[in-house]
């Protein structure tokens, strides 16, 4: 993207009817390190990689909480996440100390998604340059959902998603296997954000216990978060998991070859 006469101000609309400014703050949460984000019947989990400026600094949080029963992962500026994450705890803390009862995910959400949506037409505000994957439980319906937010102010609610860079790679995962995820277990959905989180690791580097981060929710089950010891079990697991995927891999592309040959 390059500087024109029309980025000058959010509102301010381009020949082509597009806000510029809000484009380039979308393109900031393709930069943020990936976040992934999928629920089943029961539980909804968060999943991010987190990244450090340099090896003598401690890893960003990726994953912050908002209530016990909503938790929210981010791509993109993480100072703009922290400044929404105070919004959500403070319409957390006020609909309880109001009506007694945890405030439903789909009502903050609609809340959250206005306030994005007011920095995109007032000139005095610049949008927000940061996504987010929330996940939460409906108390009422006692019923795990899983949203994602962008800074033009769109709001969707989905089975399964990822942001964040490289995250085409675990949105492939997601849609390969997310039929799966309906009746998954606790430990069956950890470990499928944990696979989708593998191929979004830059370079060589590897998902370990310093750079990953496991958020979970669900019925009679307060948002807890996994991290360093906590998440190791899950990554000797993962570890275990992958030569076996790769043997029926293999068992499969011999069956294709076997039937190959009989056809020809």
């Amino acid at each position: 993207m390059f500087r024109n006469q029309y980025d000058t101000d959010v509102t301010v609309w381009s020949p082509e009817g597009r806000l510029l400014q809000v484009e380039y703050a979308m393109e900031s949460v393709k930069q943020g390190s990936a976040c992934v984000g999928l629920r089943s019947n029961e539980f909804a989990v968060l999943g991010a990689i987190k990244r450090s400026v340099s090896e003598l600094s401690s890893h960003q949080k990726k994953i912050l909480e908002i209530d016990d029963h909503i938790g929210m992962g981010i791509a993109g500026l993480t100072a703009d996440a922290r400044s929404l994450a105070k919004y959500m705890r403070n319409e957390c803390l006020n609909h309880k100390y109001v009506y007694g009862s945890p405030l439903p995910p789909h009502l903050l959400m609609a809340d959250l998604a206005d306030k994005h949506q007011r920095c995109t037409q007032t000139y005095v505000r610049r949008p927000y340059g940061v996504g987010l994957l929330v996940i939460g439980m409906d108390a009422r319906k006692q019923t795990p959902r899983l949203y994602q937010t962008c800074p033009s102010g769109n709001l969707y609610e989905f089975y399964a998603s990822a942001i964040g860079a490289r995250s085409q790679s675990a949105r492939t995962y997601l849609e390969k296997h997310y039929e799966s995820f309906k009746d998954a277990s606790k430990d069956d959905l950890i470990l499928h954000a944990l696979q989708a989180l593998v191929g979004c690791v830059s370079g060589d580097d590897e998902l370990t216990q310093e750079n990953g981060s496991i958020a979970i929710v669900g019925k009679d089950q307060k948002l807890i978060l996994l991290e360093g010891e906590a998440l190791q079990p899950y990554l000797d697991r993962l570890e275990l998991a992958a030569p076996e995927e790769e043997e029926e891999g293999k068992e499969d592309e011999g069956d294709d070859d076997d039937a190959d040959a009989m056809e020809t």
